[in-house]
Order: structure tokens, then C-alpha cells, then sequence
């Protein structure tokens, strides 16, 4: 789908407003959340990572989308572009989660081996 160029112009410029926006609502939600703004009211860390998250996936889907032509290009295309993508944030997710598992693994056998130790002596 061809624009033309005052077009093109007019949908890069409302783009890159809404990213502006976004990204000042992501600084002020960020401010506000750890209490910069109005001391003393904090937010959940799990709410704050959420929202920033959510922010910057729906920040990204606009870059890719407009900037990257993703918008112009036949499905499968899209399709062999943003499945590796999803396949690398589960990927992080899983490593993440398996991580955690063995540091808490790995500390509690850390604990047991010092109470046997503290029994014996």
C-alpha cells in the first residue's frame, strides 16, 4: 500500500507523538510509582514492572510496525520476524524462572549443611 509522501509524513508524525507520549507517561508512572512525586506513596514493584512492560511492548509493536514496514508486508513475513521474538522472551522467562529455582535450590542445601555442621560440633 503506497502513500504518498505528505501521507507517509502525517503517519510518522502521529506516530512518533504517540511514542512521545507513551514514553512520558512511562517516566511519569515511573516517578510516581517509587515515590519521587509524591513522597511517601509507592507503588507495587510487580504493578510498576507490568505497566513498564506493557508500555514498552505496545512502544515496540509501533516502532516495528511503522518504522520497520512491518505494517506494508505479507503475513508470513511478519510471522518469521515476531515468532523468533516470542521464542526469545520465553526463552529469558524460562531461564529467568530456572535460575531463581536453582539459587533457592542451592541455598537451602546451604542451610541444611550448616545446621548438620552446627549439630556435629
Amino acid at each position: 500500500m503506497a502513500h504518498s509522501y505528505e501521507q507517509s509524513k502525517k503517519i510518522a508524525n502521529k506516530t512518533i507523538v504517540i511514542l512521545a507520549i507513551i514514553t512520558v507517561f512511562e517516566v511519569f508512572f515511573a516517578l510516581l510509582g517509587k515515590g519521587y512525586l509524591v513522597p511517601g506513596f509507592l507503588m507495587p514493584h510487580a504493578l510498576l514492572a507490568i505497566a513498564m512492560i506493557v508500555m514498552s511492548v505496545v512502544k515496540a509493536y509501533l516502532i516495528i510496525y511503522e518504522f520497520m514496514h512491518m505494517k506494508y508486508e505479507v503475513p508470513g513475513l511478519v510471522r518469521t520476524v515476531l515468532l523468533p521474538t516470542l521464542l526469545l522472551v520465553w526463552a529469558i522467562i524460562a531461564f529467568t524462572m530456572e535460575g531463581d529455582y536453582w539459587k533457592n535450590r542451592r541455598a537451602s542445601t546451604q542451610d541444611k549443611v550448616t545446621m548438620q555442621q552446627s549439630v556435629e560440633e
